[in-house]
C-alpha cells in the first residue's frame, strides 16, 4: 500500500504538469494575438473606408 507522503508526491507533480501545461497554452495563445495583431495593423485602409472617411471631413 502507499504511503501518504506517495500519494502527495504524485498529487503535487500532477498539479504542477497541469500548472506547466496550462502556461505553455498561454504562451502560445498571446503568440497567437500578437501576430493576428502583427498583420491587422499592417494592412492597407481599404479604398471604400478611406472614401467615407473623406465624406465626414
Amino acid at each position: 500500500m502507499r504511503s501518504e507522503d506517495d500519494r502527495n508526491k504524485d498529487l503535487q507533480d500532477a498539479v504542477e504538469r497541469r500548472t506547466e501545461k496550462a502556461q505553455r497554452e498561454k504562451k502560445d495563445v498571446g503568440s497567437a494575438l500578437r501576430n493576428v495583431y502583427r498583420e491587422a495593423v499592417s494592412e492597407d485602409v481599404p479604398d471604400e473606408m478611406l472614401d467615407l472617411l473623406d465624406k465626414l471631413k
